[in-house]
């Protein structure tokens, strides 16, 4: 009996940066991405937005160029999720806080700021790299360093 050859097809896996080769994808497909999450369970739950608005169709034809592009970097998860942010978009990117400059806006800090970690208002955009919010309770402008934000979220106006 002869000797059968015995082949070995090791891939070499590279660190990729997820957020941006998602980013990468959405802006060639004229997309914003708004915000990325793993949560537990393999489930990865992706945010997107674009001037138009997002309809089930944005959010089907993402998915699909989505799960080629991860099948291909061999990006490994159980289930995807694209959607849009909704009336209430979460704040995430410094040009965020510009964009929707004269909206209410809620935020929760990463510590507390005059003692509070909670604030809500009307968004005034950027300082010196710090956002602006002029507070509903007190009337007077807060300034919050965007390192310090846990969460910021848009109120919808219903």
């Amino acid at each position: 009996m002869g000797c059968w050859p015995i082949f070995y097809f090791g891939a070499t896996v590279l660190s990729v940066d997820l957020p941006v080769l998602i980013e990468t994808t959405l802006v060639g497909m004229g997309y914003e991405l708004v915000a990325l999450e793993r949560i537990g369970r393999g489930l990865l739950r992706i945010y997107i937005d674009q001037p138009a608005g997002i309809g089930l169709a944005d959010c089907e034809q993402v998915s699909r160029q989505l799960s080629r592009v991860f099948e291909v970097e061999m990006i490994d998860y159980d289930r995807l999720e694209v959607s849009s942010p909704g009336l209430d978009r979460p704040l995430v990117k410094a040009a965020d806080f510009e964009r929707f400059a004269g909206q209410k806006a809620q935020f929760r800090l990463l510590r507390p700021l005059d003692g509070r970690k909670r604030f809500s208002g009307v968004l005034m955009g950027l300082r010196a790299g710090q956002v602006v919010l002029q507070v509903e309770d007190a009337g007077a402008e807060v300034l919050i360093t965007l390192a310090d934000i846990d969460k910021a979220r848009l109120i919808p106006d219903l």
